[in-house]
């Protein structure tokens, strides 16, 4: 996948976080700098774009150290175990659970990692 681009004619901040945060595999996470950076944006531009969206896996952002969102409901947690994202005391395990936009692409298989080519 290239890089969502702010500067692409007609593209909106929303549009390029939408496009990021749909590519987060299931049971992987980013975080909001994570996001930015991607896109060439501020961390809380990320939010703020992330309040507006009702269509993309909202609760694959977490912050920096792991702790996920705690709108909705504080369902984060509860979809990210469902997914199998690596959790620890109520975080993603950013070591394990971070997505890599530049690696290979990987699945969890159990405990394992699996490259898919």
């Amino acid at each position: 996948m290239s890089t969502p681009e702010m500067g692409t004619p007609g593209r909106t901040i929303v549009a390029a976080v939408r496009e990021v945060v749909a590519s987060i595999p299931a049971g992987f996470v980013a975080s909001y700098g994570d996001v930015s950076r991607r896109i060439g944006t501020g961390p809380r531009q990320v939010g703020r774009a992330m309040g507006l969206l009702d269509d993309a896996p909202w609760w694959r952002v977490v912050y920096a150290d792991g702790t996920p969102a705690s709108c909705h409901g504080g369902r984060a947690v509860e979809l990210l175990d469902e997914e199998g994202t690596p959790m620890l005391a109520g975080r993603a395990q950013m070591h394990r659970a971070r997505h890599h936009w530049d690696a290979p692409d990987v699945v969890r298989a159990g405990e394992n990692y699996v490259v898919v080519r």
